[in-house]
């Protein structure tokens, strides 16, 4: 038998310990140090039963693990991304990939150039019901897909602001929540050719957004709207709807995606699939409808048995630092176009 993967945790906050909790349950992996500065990092380890470091540049010198899982602030992703792949250790880096462009293309030219791996932790592309829908489209059961509706809204509570860092510029919903469902909608509609934006910071009048209205532009023709807002009372996001995350209440009869095309329609993350019963019916006929299957394992342990097949060189990452790269691209056109009120293309990774 092969023995578990060793694995070291750089970052010990809330996405680091999720990531702890699933290793347990995990054969084919196992915790071996964590790395953090942070004042309670250090019993994190303690109860993990594992070695603990301030600094991970010690701890990659030290304990040399095979895999590292860098979970620690977004601005310090990339620089502790290329520490570990100078110490030729496989990455699951959290998202987003960067703060800047120039960064990630650098961070992407360093791992082709080692050939260490990096997967970036866009997880819920490991969900079983993405995974389901993406084969229903690349299937053809939708036919063209021509539109698509993206909802995130919910209300984050004022408790949620007591953090200063969550109030600045840069902090707002478009590189802390949008970026995982603009992710979803190029994984499952394609590469976004231009996007047209409005934001507003009317409710909370902090520096960064509370409000986004975002037109797409699919290379395919498609195109998309996504409507996102931290601050109403709605029951429409993937948090409240998909069940992913037993911290949020579930609102199981609420979609947050609707995709539709020539052939079908799919509701999302219900996995409800309409279509009519014979090709040439239209809106005088009853839709026929699919409620399509998919087993229940968990995105974040699904990613984690994938992060093992990828540092043991078994498998290219799902979500590959230049594929969450253009991912951040798209977020930066979106601040463009509402900064500038023009279209916008995501730049070029």
């Amino acid at each position: 038998m092969t023995s578990p993967l060793r694995i070291a945790l750089i970052g010990a906050g809330v996405m680091g310990q999720q990531h702890q909790q699933h290793m347990q349950s995990l054969a084919e992996a196992e915790l071996c140090a964590v790395a953090d500065p942070g004042p309670q990092a250090a019993a994190f380890a303690t109860a993990c039963g594992v070695p603990y470091f301030a600094d991970h540049r010690q701890m990659l010198a030290e304990m040399r693990p095979e895999a590292a899982i860098v979970a620690n602030p977004n601005a310090l992703h990339v620089a502790t991304a290329l520490d570990c792949l100078a110490a030729d250790v496989p990455v699951l880096l959290e998202k987003p990939v960067g703060v800047r462009l120039d960064e990630v293309r650098g961070l992407v030219a360093c791992s082709q150039a080692s050939g260490v791996p990096v997967l970036v932790g866009h997880h819920r592309r490991h969900n079983p019901l993405i995974a389901r829908a993406r084969e229903l489209i690349e299937q053809g059961a939708l036919g063209r897909l021509t539109t698509v509706t993206a909802l995130w809204q919910l209300q984050k509570p004022d408790s949620y602001f007591d953090i200063p860092w969550r109030r600045k510029a840069g902090a707002g919903m478009l590189l802390t929540n949008l970026i995982h469902d603009l992710d979803l909608l190029r994984h499952l509609c394609g590469e976004v050719r231009q996007v047209q934006a409005i934001t507003h910071n009317g409710v909370r009048g902090f520096a960064n957004e509370d409000s986004a209205a975002i037109l797409l532009q699919f290379e395919g023709g498609a195109l998309g709207s996504l409507t996102g807002s931290d601050a109403v009372a709605a029951p429409w996001s993937w948090e409240l709807d998909s069940g992913e995350n037993p911290v949020y209440p579930l609102q199981a009869d609420q979609p947050c995606y609707l995709l539709a095309g020539t052939r079908g329609a799919l509701s999302l993350p219900q996995l409800k699939r309409w279509h009519y019963a014979e090709d040439g019916a239209g809106w005088h006929q009853p839709l026929q409808q699919v409620q399509e299957t998919v087993d229940g394992e968990a995105a974040l342990r699904r990613q984690l048995r994938h992060f093992v097949q990828v540092a043991r060189g078994r498998a290219q990452p799902l979500v590959s630092a230049r594929d969450a790269g253009r991912t951040l691209a798209l977020v930066e056109a979106i601040r463009q176009a509402a900064e500038t009120g023009r279209a916008c293309a995501p730049q070029i990774i």
